[in-house]
């Protein structure tokens, strides 16, 4: 936690208010960094998994991994949300994957929903082993991720009450 001497009460009020004035600054701060060390565990998982050939599978069979294409679509659509304060409040952002990938079928024209690529491989289909990496990413970083948003927070807490 940051310690920082004041000495006069009105340089403390003064300072309080341009904290109060800057607080959304510091929360985005604080939670880009915490997203960002999430956004690189996730990815580095993504780049790690196991690829396969798409094929016609016979009964039984089942896919140990993304094809090449599906693996290049979701990487491209990985990304982290702005960040907003919902109506409750709380400040948040989100990581996770967007659009439509480039394998186009009868049922999706516009091309697979990656969201549905990642939960496939996340948590296993019919056709597809489990292979979770979301999951097991944001769980082995959880304790960086608050240490880096308590960090950038601190730095930001700083740089307002630093003459």
């Amino acid at each position: 936690m940051a310690n920082v001497t004041f000495r006069a009460s009105e340089e403390y009020e003064l300072r309080l208010s341009r904290l109060a004035n800057e607080s959304p600054n510091v929360i985005t701060a604080a939670i880009y960094a915490g997203a960002r060390v999430i956004a690189d565990a996730i990815k580095a998982a993504l780049n790690a998994l196991p690829t396969d050939k798409f094929r016609y599978l016979r009964n039984g069979d089942k896919y140990k991994g993304l094809t090449e294409d599906e693996k290049r679509d979701l990487q491209e659509s990985f990304g982290i949300t702005p960040i907003r304060k919902g109506s409750d409040g709380n400040w948040s952002a989100k990581v996770g994957f967007d659009g439509y990938g480039s394998t186009r079928t009868p049922k999706y024209p516009k091309g697979v929903p990656n969201q549905l690529i990642a939960r496939a491989a996340e948590s296993g289909s019919t056709v597809r082993e489990k292979t979770p990496f979301v999951r097991t990413s944001v769980n082995r970083v959880k304790g960086a991720a608050q240490a880096a948003m308590e960090e950038a927070g601190e730095a930001e807490i700083r740089k307002i009450f630093e003459p």
